[in-house]
């Protein structure tokens, strides 16, 4: 996606670029359900996203939830996280890692071998 992309203002415009399919819902319901093309699949063809909403009895309510998924999901996907800026340790914690790292120090010397000529 490049990065001049941006979000029509108006679910017409939006939905101008999108590729609209509607299929039947599946799931609890019975007859309203099994009889009416209600739930809704757009895909975007700029960004090639696809949402999907089939949880309204309306064409119309799914089509308008879908168009608000879909501009989330683009939002999201054009959002870009702000760098992350280099600190300094603090004092003490430059302390407790110079203390634990003289723990270690002081068990490796005690596990060295021991040369009989130092004595």
């Amino acid at each position: 996606m490049d990065d001049e992309y941006s979000i029509p203002e108006t679910d017409s415009a939006l939905l101008a670029e999108c590729d609209v399919t509607t299929f039947r819902a599946t799931g609890p319901g019975g007859q309203g359900v099994n009889t009416t093309d209600s739930a809704v699949r757009l895909k975007h063809r700029p960004t090639g996203i696809v949402v999907v909403a089939r949880t309204e009895r309306s064409q119309y309510m799914n089509k308008k939830a879908a168009l608000s998924r879909l501009r989330r999901r683009i939002a999201e996907r054009a959002y870009v996280a702000p760098p992350r800026v280099a600190t300094r340790k603090g004092r003490g914690v430059r302390e407790r890692e110079l203390k634990a790292k003289h723990v270690v120090a002081r068990r490796k010397t005690t596990r060295r071998k021991v040369d009989p000529g130092e004595e």
